[in-house]
């Protein structure tokens, strides 16, 4: 296959940026690809958009390659250009342009004009035109309407299609456009329309954290949040054995959750084999195909809503919640600490026992997901109980190394 710098498809460049970013430091043999040619084709394509970026370390017998970025000194997400660089057919560009033209003095026309026009006062003037037919324009007409690009009204029996009436003053919108574009999911709308300026906005922004790599996921999220919105079942094919194995799974997404500590995004969704509410990871989705309307949506929503005090991370509810205390030794002084107790609890309650002690109490389905939340108050705690044993063990064994590590007296710790 000759290399070309566009795609059809991004699910493999998804793959194959992974490797290089995430995964990193791997030779063309351990990339698990089919053939070495088509692991040649996408390293060439991902650096003809990414050679800033791109590394390489040449080993004893082998060369490997791997991706660098560093927030601090990038003002756009560089992986947004893979989903600027989908493939077309001759057909498709003319036909969009042409549209685009004759409807630009907003007078509505019906397909057989639109169709006219276009042999007329278009293909007319080439040599060999590619003949566009009623079948093919009737839907890209239906394309664009749905995605807003073309309205349609009815007049009488008839469809009429003109440009929507949407002059928007892109100026006044530069600067959340800017934010918007580097700070929300589906940014990739943002840097679609940053595009347009004639001058690129100067880069007024920086994030402390910045998660470039979840972008190519926008287009599976965008799918999902659709089928949210119109209460739909979807099928999932979802990735296993480091992606190169695929399953299916009946689905009703129901929220996307995403974690602020790695920008990892996630769908809750009831699973019908399984009959209850599960997270996935988006990152692991490879195509979302709506089905039908869910005539339960609502109670599965009300399913989660009822579930969500419980989750503190991503388990579901395999079995009822189990309780857990932790009394923390704060001083007045050190208000910050009750302050950080209160922003940072997910669920659960907070009380106030004496003057120095305060404990928190949750009941959640996995409170093994809270061990690494709670070794920040180490040095502080007093106590700490779980109906869970083996997190109390699992909690009270890292202590003890640590102890054992670091060493000191009793009051060390």
């Amino acid at each position: 296959m000759a290399y070309n710098e566009l795609i059809k498809d991004v699910s493999r460049i998804r793959d194959y940026l992974r490797e290089f970013f995430v995964y990193g430091f791997k030779s063309r043999e351990q990339v698990g690809t089919k053939s070495t040619r088509s692991y040649d084709n996408e390293k060439r394509r991902i650096e003809s958009w990414l050679s800033d970026y791109m590394s390489f370390r040449q080993d004893a017998n082998q060369k490997t390659v791997f991706l660098i970025l560093d927030s601090r000194h990038i003002a756009h997400n560089p992986f947004y250009t893979a989903w600027k660089a989908a493939s077309f057919t001759k057909n498709d560009i003319n036909l969009h342009f042409i549209l685009l033209d004759i409807l630009a003095d907003k007078n509505p026309r019906s397909l057989t004009e639109l169709i006219e026009s276009i042999d007329n006062d278009y293909m007319a003037f080439f040599d060999c035109p590619d003949e566009i037919d009623v079948s093919t324009l009737r839907k890209k007409l239906k394309e664009y309407t749905e995605i807003g690009l073309i309205n349609r009204i009815q007049e009488g029996k008839q469809h009429l299609y003109l440009l929507p009436d949407n002059e928007i003053p892109l100026d006044l919108w530069k600067d959340a456009v800017t934010f918007f574009s580097e700070g929300n999911p589906l940014g990739v709308i943002g840097s679609f329309i940053l595009d347009k300026y004639k001058e690129p906005p100067l880069p007024i922004f920086s994030f402390k954290h910045q998660y470039f790599l979840f972008a190519l996921d926008d287009g599976i999220l965008l799918d999902l949040l659709s089928s949210i919105h119109d209460k739909k079942q979807v099928e999932l094919e979802t990735a296993t054995d480091h992606r190169r194995r695929h399953r299916k799974i009946i689905a009703v997404p129901l929220k996307i959750y995403i974690s602020t500590q790695g920008g990892r995004q996630y769908v809750a969704a009831y699973v019908s084999s399984k009959k209850r509410i599960q997270f996935i990871r988006i990152d692991a989705i490879n195509k979302v195909k709506p089905l039908d309307t869910c005539c339960e949506f609502a109670f599965y929503q009300d399913m989660l809503k009822d579930d969500m005090p419980h989750v503190w991370g991503v388990s579901p509810a395999f079995h009822e919640p189990s309780h857990i205390e932790m009394t923390l030794n704060i001083d007045p002084k050190d208000a910050h600490i009750i302050n950080r107790l209160k922003r940072e609890k997910r669920s659960g309650n907070i009380s106030q026992i004496s003057e120095t002690e305060w404990k928190f109490s949750a009941d959640v389905y996995d409170p093994g997901e809270m061990i690494p939340w709670l070794r920040t108050f180490i040095g502080r705690i007093c106590s700490l109980k779980c109906t869970d044993r083996r997190t109390q063990q699992l909690f009270w064994e890292d202590f003890d190394t640590l102890n054992k590590m670091y060493g000191g007296n009793e009051n060390a710790l």
